[in-house]
Parts: C-alpha cells; sequence; structure tokens
C-alpha cells in the first residue's frame, strides 16, 4: 500500500515543470516551510512552526523573544533553500565543495562558544573528533578523503537505484559526521537535493519520528544494513506530500 502510493507521488513529482527557480517554488511552496521546521526541531525544541513561516514568507519575526542562534537557524534555512534553486534546476552534482557551502549557510553564526575558541568553523571540516554514538566519526585528517570518496560513489547511478543512493548518502555521511556541529540538518538538505537532481520528490523526515529516524542511524552505524532507512524514506516521503497537499491540515497540526 504505501509502495504503491510512494510510486504515485513520484509520478505525480516527474510530471512537475521544474525549468526555473520559479518552478521549485510552486512545486515547494508548502513543502520549504515544513522540512526547514521539522529539519531545525530535530536539533533544537525552541523551533517553531510560526517563526519559520514568518521568516519565509517575511524575511522577519516580529516582537521574537527567542534565542538567537533559533532566529539564525530558521534564517539560515530559508538562505541555503535560496541558495539551491537554481543549482536543482542545474541538477549540478554534489560535491566536496557543494557540501562546504551547504553547511557554511546552514551554520552561519549558530556555533557555540566552546567549537569557535576551538577554531571551528562553519563551510570546514571539523579539526577535532567528535564522537557520537557507537564510535561514529571520520578522524579529522580523514574527512576530506571519506567525503571525496562518497561523493564519488554516488555520483553514477542508475535511475532504478535513486532511493538506494540517496539513503546510503545521508547514512553515510551522518556515520563520516564530517563537521564540528550541524551535520544532521546539512545531511537531510543534502539527501533531497540528491533526491530532486535525480528526479524523486524531497522528502520531509518528521521531528515527531526522530526516534525511528535515529534508530535506523544506529542501525546503520551497527550493521551497514540502508534498507530499513530506505523504507522510512518512503514513509516519510507518503507522509510529506500527503501533508502537503492538504496545507490547511498541515498548519493546523504544527500550531
Amino acid at each position: 500500500m504505501t509502495e504503491n502510493r510512494y510510486e504515485t507521488i513520484v509520478d505525480e513529482w516527474k510530471r512537475k515543470p521544474l525549468r526555473s527557480a520559479a518552478d521549485i517554488d510552486t512545486a515547494l511552496d508548502n513543502f520549504r516551510v515544513l522540512f526547514a521546521y521539522n529539519s531545525n526541531k530535530i536539533e533544537n525544541p525552541e523551533t517553531t512552526y510560526h517563526d519559520t513561516k514568518e521568516i519565509f514568507d517575511n524575511g522577519r519575526v516580529i516582537g521574537y523573544t527567542g534565542e538567537l542562534r533559533t532566529l539564525f537557524e530558521i534564517q539560515n534555512q530559508k538562505y541555503c533553500y535560496d541558495y539551491l534553486k537554481d543549482k536543482i534546476v542545474a541538477m549540478e552534482t554534489v560535491t566536496p565543495e557543494l557540501i562546504r557551502e551547504i553547511h557554511k549557510i546552514l551554520m552561519s553564526g549558530c556555533y557555540d562558544e566552546t567549537r569557535w575558541m576551538q577554531g571551528e568553523r562553519p563551510g570546514q571540516y571539523k579539526l577535532h573528533d567528535y564522537v557520537t554514538g557507537d564510535n561514529v566519526g571520520s578522524l579529522p585528517n580523514n574527512v576530506a578523503a571519506d567525503i571525496e570518496d562518497l561523493c564519488g560513489e554516488i555520483a553514477i547511478v542508475p535511475e532504478t537505484g535513486i532511493l538506494t543512493a540517496a539513503s546510503y548518502f545521508h547514512l553515510k555521511f551522518e556515520s563520516i559526521h564530517p563537521f564540528a556541529d550541524g551535520n544532521g540538518r546539512t545531511g537531510r538538505t543534502l539527501m533531497n537535493y540528491y533526491l530532486m537532481i535525480n528526479g524523486l520528490p524531497p522528502t520531509i523526515l518528521y521531528e515527531e519520528d526522530k526516534k525511528a529516524y535515529y534508530m535506523a542511524l544506529a542501525v546503520y552505524d551497527k550493521t551497514e544494513e540502508i534498507s530499513g532507512f530506505r523504507e522510512f524514506i518512503i514513509e516519510q516521503t507518503v507522509k510529506t506530500w500527503t501533508k502537503s497537499e492538504r496545507p490547511e491540515k498541515s498548519l493546523a497540526f504544527f500550531l
């Protein structure tokens, strides 16, 4: 049932005209706000749908009283979306340079004092070893080569293997953990970028489902198994486009 619905969503996506940045805006009208909201809220519970929508629609939030980092994180999501639109249209490949630039945009103004004093900077690979989970993370000296290899692995994939490659790309990227901070939101953006330049619809990994998301990451870290995460992406894609087709219900859900 879910597989059939996913295939229908893919067919509908492939019929969308995506020949300009304006076309991208139309196709992702509701999606872009919901993606930014959920991707940020996975990492930062202070993120709100209202603030995210205000930033995307009006470029500012009137009367904002929260942490400045939260506001920067939301603004950076919009900046990153605007940066990537033309690249999606041009179907530019994923490169180490693109990865670093996406991270720089998403994490500008968001590094904490401790990392900053250690010399860490947005857009630059980590200088120190930040072990997460079951000893996840490449050593700093290995990051550049590991990311280069990963980009090469996903560069030439048959159409039937794109979803599997996207799933692997996200899992492997998070396993490498190339940056001092912001690996999750960078990886989620990159996965969607890769899906779109290869003709598949992007997905929202919903904050309410983050336990399942984290479990899939942990399974890969221990076993290198990607099938469970691939199924999770299918489920989240169906959920994404069911909600996006009914924006008034999506809004009610997050208020």
